[in-house]
């Protein structure tokens, strides 16, 4: 059996930046330990897997595995996905529901660029004690504010208190919540916040650019800053840009990507 597969780095305008993704589209869903053994293959953050819902034009079903786990959320497969369908597959439409574990997400165009349509995650303060001293020695250091929301995020004073964390990754497998997120204003006049994000027990140590991720930032800066559309840059070492909009219950999140490979799988 021969399957299609495109590479694509997400969240950026330059090829061998911005996040990495595997995007397979497929007539029917292929065994789940099969899906899990090429994810394994592609050896990236995301490999996504979407196939179309029967009778309804411009909507599919998605999953994503990294290379050992499949997840519940992945922002720049979903984008990567949105622009196989929307470029390679249907280019009639101008906008593809995808429907995942985490409810109905959205890719559009607008204004030259794709966009994903995600739900907010909004983050509440940890009251922990015995976790808020676990992610300050996870991070070697001291945020000046520690939120949750299924993710632990870790608020600094500057972009270089966030550039500098060098986390023990098997401490921060053993948080309770073990994907820990760092942020902090941007230095930058072309950016309002920075992040990083910490992923070990999904088989990453640091994900490059990540969009789910911007469902937490983008409520919290908003509030912050008193803005509804905000950049964010994920200063990882490939990096990554997000223009981000809060519309009620939703975060739009935008920015380029660039296709770097198509071809075929052998299964």
């Amino acid at each position: 059996m021969k399957i299609p597969v495109f590479q694509i780095d997400a969240f950026t305008d330059q090829p061998f930046s911005g996040n990495p993704a595997a995007v397979c589209p497929l007539d029917e869903w292929l065994r789940d330990d099969e899906m899990q053994a090429i994810a394994a293959e592609m050896n990236l953050s995301e490999t996504a897997f979407f196939r179309p819902k029967e009778n309804v034009d411009g909507e599919y079903g998605l999953r994503w595995f990294t290379p050992t786990v499949e997840v519940d959320l992945c922002g720049h497969a979903t984008l990567a996905s949105g622009h196989v369908v929307l470029l390679h597959l249907n280019r009639n439409l101008s906008q593809v529901t995808f429907h995942t574990r985490s409810g109905e997400l959205g890719v559009q165009f607008k204004d030259g660029l794709l966009e994903l349509d995600f739900p907010t995650n909004p983050p509440t303060k940890l009251d922990d004690p015995t976790e808020i001293q676990a992610v300050r020695e996870a991070l070697g250091s001291a945020p000046q504010e520690i939120l949750h929301a299924n993710t632990t995020m870790a608020v600094f004073e500057s972009e270089s208190e966030v550039a500098a964390l060098q986390p023990d990754f098997s401490a921060v497998a053993n948080l309770n919540e073990p994907w820990l997120l760092a942020t902090a204003p941007a230095d930058d006049a072309e950016y309002d916040f920075v992040s990083r994000f910490f992923v070990p027990t999904a088989g990453i140590n640091e994900d490059p650019a990540t969009g789910s991720t911007h469902t937490i930032l983008m409520p919290y800066w908003a509030a912050q800053f008193g803005k509804d559309e905000l950049v964010g840059r994920q200063i990882s070492k490939r990096g990554g840009t997000m223009f981000c909009r809060l519309v009620s219950n939703r975060v739009k999140i935008a920015w380029h990507i660039v296709e770097v490979m198509q071809g075929e799988l052998a299964l």
